[in-house]
């Protein structure tokens, strides 16, 4: 067997995410169908950086799966790349070690997050921006942005249901950028790793922030109470985008 690597992007609108489960269409299964019919029937297990939940995007989702034997690089990219559904591409292949893994060897993450404020809201966004339609102060954001820089317990933007006992996550950047129209934001977040629904709620809360009902020296307090009440909604799924996954 071979171990491939593979960098990938998807449109999450009609996926209920990247893992396999059982009710309803998923980034995994489709590719894992691909490759079982390159593999002439042969089934082949993909692992991925990590979930994206239904309706989130990828630019650049890493993973890996172990194939019966090795193939030119460009030819097994491209077989996978236009034998995929439409809502995934296939932009990178290559051949790693046996012991590489996708998901255990992460250094760091950049997710994206786009939000649409313009009035009237675009229809072409509404599957690829959350769409925010209250008044926003964007200088209150900006001087928020970099209380979340450094090493933290981000319990506080952590969504419930969630397994994970160690909070403590690392950002190394947290910033924000309005398009040449003033009429979308895109927050970009780098770390070590984020917890569940974590930029999400990340997101909801600037924008609270940037709405006047959340103070804009607050998130150091919400972070230290350790308390997900006191932070903001959870922003919606369609404005979220697995960005780039880097490895040591």
């Amino acid at each position: 067997m071979v171990r491939y690597k593979a960098i990938i992007a998807y449109d999450g609108t009609n996926f209920h995410g990247f893992q396999k489960q059982p009710n309803g269409r998923t980034v995994q299964e489709e590719l894992e169908k691909t490759l079982k019919k390159m593999a002439n029937g042969q089934s082949i297990t993909v692992f991925g950086s990590g979930r994206t939940d239904s309706g989130v995007h990828a630019v650049g989702q890493v993973i890996h799966f172990d194939y019966p034997q090795e193939r030119p690089l460009e030819r097994m990219r491209f077989a996978l790349d236009t034998q995929s559904p439409e809502d995934i591409a296939v932009k990178k292949v290559e051949i790693v070690p046996e012991d590489f893994h996708a998901r255990y060897m992460v250094h760091e993450k950049t997710y994206q997050f786009r939000v649409d404020i313009g009035k009237p809201r675009s229809p072409f966004r509404r599957h690829y921006a959350s769409y925010y339609p209250y008044p926003l102060d964007l200088e209150k954001i900006e001087r928020a942005l970099p209380d979340l820089i450094g090493t933290h317990d981000f319990t506080s933007f952590c969504a419930a249901g969630s397994s994970i006992e160690d909070k403590t996550r690392t950002i190394y950047e947290a910033t924000m950028q309005v398009n040449d129209a003033g009429d979308e934001l895109l927050f970009t977040f780098r770390g070590n790793g984020f917890l569940y629904k974590m930029i999400r709620i990340l997101v909801g809360t600037l924008l609270k922030i940037g709405n006047g009902r959340i103070p804009e020296d607050a998130i150091p307090e919400i972070i230290a109470k350790k308390d997900r009440n006191l932070a903001g909604p959870t922003a919606h799924p369609e404005g979220l985008y697995l960005y780039e996954v880097k490895y040591e």
